[in-house]
């Protein structure tokens, strides 16, 4: 009796350290305002978005997003960087609560996680060295080499038309591959290429082709939060009505981003 005691001592153990973590994962909104911090991961090499400035101060519009989000729950917004390959990887081991870092919303990220609201509309846009006339379209990217992250939806689009990928760790290395003709080009978004040419305007690189439909980002969180999200949704509309949004917007690209 005591041995089949023990057995079922164990069993009932173990099932309770394989559901634990589900049951962890649907009560993160109380864990974040328990704590009175909301933990977010991010590149910080990704301006306009995130980045640090001058004074090494991370920064950006995704960072002022993460911030305004986090002050409409009630809490602190504490970034934690890192390289984009490991940002979701990073939600599944429990390091941040939530990443703001231009996520794409998919089908595929959406089978396995949770998805606030779009908070930011963006297109993919081809761009390639000045003077680089062989490349004029997407189609035209078929044996050439395109400056990626590789686990990004742009590397994967690269890859689509034929380009095999030259790894980077952000849009800044991708653009200096291609300056230095490691890189035949790169697809990347067309606000940081904006921002890129408003501080570097000089800098030898076009956009020559783009796509015609918006991509949206949202903010991405473990799987099983619906608390979570509805709290990140309504943050979002919140900030979006009393002209938060619009500032931050401004201040980073002088325009109305959300759509």
């Amino acid at each position: 009796m005591k041995f089949a005691t023990i057995i079922l001592a164990a069993g009932i153990a173990a099932a309770i350290q394989l559901t634990a973590p589900h049951s962890a994962r649907a009560d993160d909104l109380a864990t974040i305002k328990q704590a009175g911090v909301i933990k977010i991961g991010t590149e910080g090499t990704y301006p306009p978005f995130t980045f640090h400035d001058t004074a090494n101060k991370l920064v950006g519009f995704d960072v002022e997003i993460g911030q305004a989000i986090a002050g409409k729950l009630g809490v602190k917004a504490a970034f934690l960087e890192g390289k984009w390959d490991g940002l979701i990887a990073g939600l599944d081991a429990g390091r941040y609560d939530a990443v703001i870092n231009q996520v794409g919303i998919t089908e595929a990220r959406k089978a396995k996680y949770d998805f606030s609201q779009p908070y930011i509309a963006s297109k993919a846009v081809l761009i390639v060295k000045d003077g680089n006339d062989a490349i004029t379209s997407f189609d035209a990217l078929k044996g050439k080499k395109a400056a990626q992250s590789l686990t990004s939806n742009f590397g994967k689009l690269a890859e689509q038309y034929g380009a095999s990928l030259v790894g980077t760790d952000g849009f800044d290395q991708s653009i200096q591959l291609v300056l230095n003709g490691r890189a035949d080009a790169t697809i990347n978004d067309s606000l940081s290429f904006l921002d890129f040419k408003k501080h570097k305007p000089d800098a030898a690189v076009k956009i020559v082709a783009e796509q015609k439909d918006a991509e949206y980002s949202g903010v991405i969180v473990r799987k099983g939060n619906p608390e979570l999200v509805a709290a990140i949704n309504k943050a979002l509309d919140e900030i979006k009505a009393d002209g938060t949004y619009a500032r931050i917007a401004d201040t980073y690209f002088g325009a109305d981003v959300s759509k």
